[in-house]
């Protein structure tokens, strides 16, 4: 899956959403999702939190076959800046 197909699926569960921070989640050489208030797109910018991890990994953890919480306690993503906005994404994940 591509990240403007993960792009989407993130998208219609933020419409559902009062998700009302920033967000970047950086695939590296992948691509990024950016997440601001209601607005979700592929295009890199500023953020609130930005959560590091592989593009496999984010496609599980938008799938519900990885939990977050365990991906950052195993090392699988890194947080930087505002951990309480990475802590609020469980409303969308």
């Amino acid at each position: 899956m591509g990240m403007d197909a993960i792009a989407e699926k993130v998208k219609a569960r933020v419409a559902d959403s009062d998700f009302g921070r920033s967000v970047k989640f950086d695939c590296g050489d992948d691509g990024v999702i950016v997440i601001d208030g209601s607005a979700v797109s592929t295009d890199d910018g500023q953020a609130d939190c930005v959560i590091s991890l592989s593009k496999d990994d984010l496609e599980a953890m938008i799938a519900g076959d990885l939990d977050p919480t365990a991906a950052f306690m195993q090392g699988k993503l890194k947080v930087d800046g505002d951990m309480s906005v990475a802590m609020q994404l469980s409303q969308i994940l």
